[in-house]
């Protein structure tokens, strides 16, 4: 109902000068020199400007890489160096596994793994964040292009631009709108719908469909035409990734007094990279299966892969039209049409996912939103002149390089060059791996995406929180994924607004020095125009409950506007009118000021310190005197 039980005692209270808040005017013997641009003296304002404006720390903030480089090491070196190949070695099987996610060739996932691992040296801002394909934008990319790679590539460059875009402007607070339950039914119905656009693969069938349910009736129509290897091999390949996981995850001696010693340590290293590198031993494995089948028998049991282009692509501007399968052309604005949301939808969600792992690699640093907008932009305009798709931060990359000791991020250049190696002398190489392997890598990594363990928390936490989370959760499993999202964020915004729009209250009878009885009012937030009409409401009916004088106690008010202001002196005129006493205890002096505009001055008081309240209510004509002022009786 907005109010809360009654507390003990009185509220603390902290003494407070009204003109503590004032803010003392400019030096105007220190202004002038950069501001009055006087005869000889432009010049030197405008260069002292220019200092302010670019300094060291600002150029450490824009380019990170001037703030780590004088201090790298041959340990930082080593750290980076093993990371960095560790990295490659996971993120050439899941290149090729992710173009499949967006419907495109297998060598598109390769082209965005290199050059964007390059920018990011210089731009990013954390250690642990190899940009390149990721499950997410993969699907993204497949719902907004439908498979056609000029459209991929286009879009890799207009979702760049945009992310660049609202770096140079500041927008990354953005990401703020996406709560915390949003983002996990978000991330929850990705990773269902990653995994059903696999079954096609893995049981080598067709499957039509857009949504979740669309394609879950195409596989349940279609299921009756599925192979007999591929589902075989794929499950056993699950089986081994989970397998190889869980014994990565093993450490020999952790619970023992003494510590592990030299052996286990040994043993445990070579566990963990088994655990590591299970997505390209599995690759290769059935790399080799694919090949031997083909060399003895002419065929493979299983669908492979099939030829892949070799060799990097050569720099290229991105296509701003195409040719459709009518034959008619595609210019560039019908293409932006064709794309539509997803220009402004797959930007917010890669910087959201880059920043969640930002901040579970951060070692406790502040995440710059703004730097990682514009490393991710630059990227993405990159990648699209090698004929990429977008991408950004993947987390499942983030925990192998963190895993493998990753110091900066100079790791990304090896990663980049074995990317390099491998489209040019492997290649030849990948048309022999089966399709339900990079099937299998997908879905044993994307079932741990499933945030599950956090409806738990969140029911004991808050339940309300349950309803965006879980409607974005079901929304996005039934419609296009930038609908969901959105509906989502609408829905959290809604219940940020009911939250602004219903203050909590803490009301209480209280008495002064004197033994007078006056009833505080005590609101928890900032009055705007959401709360202003059930403030005055409220306040009004505690208060006609008594005619003891009223104190509106206003330490957590910090802000307010006019609408508020006006509320407050029709409050005041209220008060007046039926001769009970309104009080304001420790307004703000910029809140105050707002106030003082509209209300009346003497109908709009204002205390600071406890004293104070006794000689207001002692000097009030409308209360009765106290008991120790009345005239003795005869």
């Amino acid at each position: 109902m907005g109010v809360l039980p009654p507390l003990n005692g009185m509220i603390p209270r902290r003494k407070h000068n009204a003109s503590s808040g004032s803010i003392p005017p400019p030096d105007d013997k220190h202004a002038s020199n950069d501001y009055i641009l006087s005869d000889g003296g432009s010049k030197e304002g405008w260069r002292s400007a220019l200092r302010r404006r670019f300094n060291r720390k600002t150029l450490h903030k824009r380019l990170p890489i001037t703030a780590w480089l004088p201090q790298y090491n041959t340990e930082k070196a080593i750290g980076d160096l093993i990371a960095g190949i560790t990295v490659g070695l996971t993120v050439i099987p899941q290149s090729l596994a992710y173009s499949n996610i967006a419907g495109l060739p297998p060598q598109q996932g390769l082209y965005g793994s290199f050059l964007g691992c390059f920018i990011y040296i210089v731009l990013g801002g954390c250690r642990a964040v190899p940009a390149g394909p990721t499950a997410i934008a993969s699907l993204l990319t497949w719902q907004v292009a439908g498979g056609n790679v000029q459209k991929a590539i286009l879009l890799s460059f207009l979702a760049g631009l945009v992310e660049l875009l609202m770096g140079v402007l500041g927008l990354g607070f953005l990401i703020n709108f996406v709560s915390g339950p949003v983002s996990s039914g978000f991330t929850s119905a990705v990773a269902l719908m990653i995994a059903t656009s696999q079954v096609k693969d893995l049981f080598a069938i067709s499957v039509s469909g857009t949504t979740f349910l669309q394609q879950w009736i195409s596989i349940f129509k279609n299921i009756h035409n599925a192979s007999i290897w591929d589902p075989v091999l794929g499950f056993i390949c699950i089986a081994l990734l989970l397998i190889m996981r869980k014994i990565g995850m093993i450490k020999l001696g952790a619970k023992s007094e003494d510590g592990p010693s030299t052996r286990q340590k040994v043993f445990t290293k070579c566990m963990w990279l088994l655990g590591t590198c299970r997505n390209a031993i599995i690759v290769i494995v059935t790399g080799v299966l694919g090949f031997w089948f083909v060399a003895s028998y002419g065929e493979s049991p299983v669908r492979l892969m099939g030829p892949i282009p070799s060799g990097v692509p050569t720099p290229q501007l991105p296509p701003f039209s195409y040719v459709r399968a009518d034959n008619s052309t595609a210019d560039f604005l019908d293409m932006v049409s064709e794309l539509g949301s997803g220009i402004l939808v797959i930007p917010l969600i890669v910087l959201l996912e880059d920043i969640s792992i930002c901040k579970a690699f951060s070692d406790g640093r502040t995440i710059d939103a703004t730097q990682e907008l514009i490393a991710l932009g630059v990227a993405g305009i990159a990648n699209s002149f090698v004929q990429a798709y977008p991408g950004g931060g993947s987390l499942a990359r983030s925990v192998v390089a963190n895993g493998s000791g990753v110091r900066t991020t100079f790791n990304g250049l090896y990663t980049g060059l074995m990317v390099i190696l491998a489209l040019q002398f492997f290649t030849q190489y990948f048309e022999y791996i089966p399709k339900a392997a990079l099937a299998a890598v997908i879905i044993s990594a994307i079932i741990f995406m499933v945030e599950y363990n956090v409806i738990k928390p969140m029911w004991r936490a808050k339940k309300l929180d349950l309803i965006p989370g879980i409607g974005t959760f079901v929304l996005c499993l039934t419609l296009p994924l930038e609908l969901g999202i959105l509906t989502g964020v609408v829905v959290n915004i809604i219940f940020i607004l009911y939250h602004a729009a219903r203050p909590k209250f803490s009301v209480e009878m209280l008495k002064t020095e004197r033994g007078v009885e006056y009833l505080m009012i005590t609101p928890d937030r900032c009055l705007m125009f959401p709360s202003v009409d059930y403030v005055r409401r409220l306040v009004t009916k505690c208060a006609a409950s008594s005619s003891v004088p009223v104190v509106l106690e206003c330490t957590h008010i910090y802000s307010a506007d006019y609408t508020a202001a006006k509320s407050i002196e029709q409050l005041t005129a209220d008060f007046h009118a039926r001769r009970q006493p309104l009080y304001f205890y420790n307004v703000k002096p910029s809140v105050c000021s707002i106030f003082e505009a509209v209300a009346k001055p003497e109908h709009f008081v204002v205390f600071y310190e406890d004293e104070e309240l006794d000689r207001l209510l002692a000097a009030d004509d409308r209360l009765p005197p106290p008991p120790d002022k009345l005239p003795a009786q005869p």
